[in-house]
């Protein structure tokens, strides 16, 4: 299962590094974009719950770093001053061709 990280920037400046055990962030969130942090909250979350998800699938188990992950954008979400989150790198930078995709990804 291809595993990814993503790096953001909250208002204050903070910079945080993020982990995904899938692509499937891709989906969520696009490099360079500024989300109002509860619309970054709710995507992040739903993407993270679902790499979580497709680990369980594959290999019986939940993800720890990415609920980790989830738990750590949370409260940062809850200290920051209102404004927005820029994603700033995503790392693979896209996702790969359909035809050499991992459907488990």
């Amino acid at each position: 299962m291809p595993e990814m990280t993503f790096d953001i920037r909250w208002p204050n400046g903070t910079v945080q590094s993020c982990y995904s055990p899938s692509l499937v962030i891709h989906d969520h969130l696009a490099t360079g974009v500024d989300y109002p942090i509860d619309d970054f909250v709710r995507r992040a979350s739903t993407a993270l719950n679902i790499a979580a998800d497709r680990v369980k699938e594959k290999f019986g188990f939940y993800c720890s770093s990415a609920m980790q992950t989830l738990d750590a954008i949370e409260s940062a979400a809850t200290q920051t001053a209102p404004g927005t989150v820029r994603v700033l790198s995503m790392t693979p930078p896209s996702l790969p061709s359909e035809e050499n995709r991992d459907p488990a990804s």
